[in-house]
């Protein structure tokens, strides 16, 4: 028996790098710069229960927002929607506070 396929793309397939993000509350996060689609096993530099869970999942790598700002990464679960035209945006079901830091 095969898995069933998911009759809808994954939030994370309509994300491209140069989308501006926003957390959960509307406060900007940054800019994709990297866009992972789940089981590709091409992990980030992180803690390895961390990465092997954004591996399972895809993920973005986003260049931080403001003068200290971090990458930082969001899994394909915590993507909310996005929106596509100027400008792009994606919106995450997170705080910002709540991804995983490089």
């Amino acid at each position: 028996m095969q898995p069933e396929m998911p009759t809808r793309p994954l939030p994370i397939a309509r994300v491209n790098v140069g989308m501006s993000v926003a957390d959960s509350a509307g406060e900007e996060v940054g800019t994709v710069t990297a866009v992972q689609m789940p089981g590709t096993g091409a992990e980030p530099d992180l803690d390895a229960a961390v990465a092997e869970r954004l591996v399972a999942v895809g993920y973005l790598r986003i260049d931080g927002a403001g003068l200290f700002g971090k990458d930082v990464f969001a899994g394909g679960d915590q993507i909310a929607g996005s929106v596509e035209g100027e400008p792009a945006t994606v919106t995450l079901n997170v705080l910002r506070e709540d991804l995983a830091r490089a």
